[in-house]
């Protein structure tokens, strides 16, 4: 298995790298910033994935692709103008470049903000249609549908891994619900690297957390089984600022409130 990992310099980068460590034969280590040098089966390249080239490049001799790549969310919304040359371009240029390197499987960080406007009583499975909170989630939306089409049209294996909060510990009320730590991070990754065959499938990356707001029923096979809870942290949130009446309604909380002028009344 040679693995290459785009946004390898980024938080979940980091913890794939450490995590990840001499488990395969190369982890190609991907990213415009400036990372550590290389240890023990590791090979470090400073590749903008807005060009095409540099994707197409970053991708030969790959087995299976990791696309971190993308303008966070924190600590507020960006500008589209910002999103699109990371965040849409170089998502379709990683997935182009893999095609065209003949890699056979991508497994793509999308986000729990796809979903962010599903309302809190309701728990999103992997079929969940798309309802983003904010341009960043119309983002991964598009990386979804992307992937959607490169399995269907390519034949390739594509899994899109709705992330939930990632923390080394829960900051606020919400992420009791959303937290994901870095050890299930890490497993929730490999898995999707080494799974049988698949041809596509979303799942959520969350941890095992009392009240979490998604489920992974029906896959099973995949193996991704949890192992922190984020239940031990609830103390600490006793004096956390409590949501507005608008933020706990939806999956989202208070990024659906980012220049928020609709009415919630209409939002089934």
């Amino acid at each position: 298995m040679k693995l290459l990992i785009t946004g390898a310099a980024g938080h979940i980068g980091r913890a794939l790298r450490g995590g990840l460590a001499d488990r395969y034969d190369l982890i190609r280590l991907a990213d415009i910033a400036a990372q550590s040098p290389a240890g023990p089966g590791e090979e470090c390249i400073r590749a903008d994935l807005a060009d095409i080239n540099a994707a197409i490049t970053a991708c030969e001799g790959i087995d299976c692709v990791v696309h971190l790549v993308g303008i966070p969310l924190e600590p507020a919304e960006n500008a589209w103008e910002q999103l699109l040359p990371v965040n849409i371009v170089s998502t379709y240029n990683v997935f182009e470049g893999a095609r065209r390197a003949g890699v056979r499987r991508i497994v793509y960080a999308s986000s729990n903000h796809v979903v962010g406007f599903y309302r809190r009583e309701q728990v999103a499975g992997p079929d969940a249609l798309p309802r983003p909170d904010t341009l960043y989630g119309v983002s991964k939306v598009f990386g979804e549908a992307l992937g959607r089409l490169y399995a269907d049209k390519h034949g390739m294996s594509v899994a899109c891994l709705r992330i939930g909060s990632f923390r080394q510990a829960p900051e606020d009320r919400r992420q009791l619900a959303t937290w994901i730590s870095p050890g299930d991070t890490v497993q929730l990754f490999q898995r999707a690297i080494e799974a049988p065959d698949f041809h596509f499938f979303t799942a959520y990356g969350v941890s095992d957390n009392e009240g979490t707001l998604w489920s992974n029923e029906g896959l099973e096979w995949f193996g991704y089984a949890p192992q922190d809870r984020s239940d031990p942290n609830a103390p600490a949130m006793r004096n956390a600022p409590k949501e507005t009446s608008l933020s706990k309604m939806f999956h989202g909380g208070s990024y659906c409130e980012q220049g928020f002028t609709g009415d919630p009344a209409r939002i089934d």
